[in-house]
């Protein structure tokens, strides 16, 4: 008689700023499993602040109180909800000292339970840096809180932010800094580093033999040979050429006015950018509803939604959870790889 396969585990999602539009979005997001044959998952958060955000919306769900290993049983039937032990009393579109404990316990505990076992992928939902910063968070954001969960031995991996969808993947050099701060830490070490990484989980995780990767300049029209600024001689050719060396497919530097028309994203699997803007504005207008946020670099997968926190729609039903669902289903493809 044939043995089943096991079911994969469930992916855990987190709460993210209780008073956005996590809650919204993850209630939405479930009542279109069936439609969307969505994965297994599970939130981490407060019971009593889904069922109060599900009665604001309207929609007739249930929620179970579950551990990890009962949440795909549930799901067919019931919204999951894992406790974390911290309460979430905000109102929609008002964060209070509930806010930050809960947002930040959640993440955590999503990382320990992929980390343990109980979980194949993190998920998070958007958070609000301004509410986490009152609280005292140190961190620029999301992305490097996960590498500081993620360090082994005291050794924190390098996070790369990749911004995914079917029409354009970009990835930013320097992320959540000011420009002048950009323009300090760009080095061609950072950009190797960074370059190798994202060639490497193309290739592993996103199944893309030999990726090709478009990397940018830093200055207009690319330096014009030097007369606009120097960084593309100094700083990105040295890497590009580093990179080249070592068989990974890298173009440039490349003026970024000219790489995101329809004709030129046809010839590269991803974007590598200089700053944050550089890579962020072509994504979101061209894939604003469906991108994904994807951390590579990390000994454990995670995708978000690439949006924030809209606290001015949250608990209205406005709230559209396309990016949410593009990132439940990105994560699973992606933990399918793991062997």
């Amino acid at each position: 008689m044939a043995v089943s396969a096991a079911k994969p585990l469930p992916l855990a999602l987190t709460l993210g700023e209780p008073a956005g539009i996590g809650p919204d979005i993850t209630i939405a997001a479930w009542l279109r499993r069936r439609e969307l044959n969505l994965p297994a998952f599970y939130l981490l958060g407060d019971e009593a602040l889904i069922a109060r955000r599900a009665k604001a919306l309207g929609a007739d769900i249930r929620v179970a109180a579950v551990s990890p290993g009962e949440a795909d049983s549930a799901f067919a039937d019931a919204l999951p909800v894992v406790a974390t032990g911290e309460r979430a009393t905000a109102e929609p579109g008002k964060p209070d000292a509930s806010s930050a404990p809960a947002a930040l316990a959640s993440i955590r505990q999503a990382v320990t339970d992929v980390r343990e076992g109980r979980a194949r992928a993190v998920v998070t939902n958007p958070i609000a840096k301004s509410v986490l910063y009152r609280a005292g968070f140190r961190h620029p954001g999301h992305t490097e809180f996960l590498a500081e969960l993620a360090a082994k031995d005291g050794r924190v991996p390098q996070p790369v932010m990749m911004l995914w969808s079917p029409q354009l993947a970009v990835v930013p050099v320097t992320i959540h800094v000011s420009m002048r701060d950009a323009l300090a830490e760009l080095n061609s070490e950072l950009i190797v580093s960074t370059v190798r990484i994202v060639a490497a989980e193309l290739a592993s995780r996103f199944g893309i033999d030999r990726p090709r990767i478009a990397v940018s300049g830093l200055n207009p029209h690319a330096g014009e040979d030097g007369s606009l600024g120097h960084e593309e001689q100094t700083v990105i050719a040295p890497a590009l050429k580093t990179l080249r060396s070592e068989g990974i497919e890298a173009r440039g530097p490349l003026p970024a006015d000219t790489m995101f028309h329809e004709a030129a994203r046809a010839t590269y699997d991803c974007a590598v950018c200089m700053y944050h803007d550089q890579a962020l504005i072509p994504i979101k207008t061209v894939a604003f509803d469906d991108a994904v946020n994807v951390t590579l670099g990390l000994p454990f997968i995670r995708t978000s939604p690439d949006h924030g926190t809209a606290f001015d729609i949250a608990g209205t039903g406005k709230a559209n959870p396309a990016s949410l669902i593009a990132a439940l289903q990105l994560a699973s493809r992606m933990a399918a790889t793991i062997t």
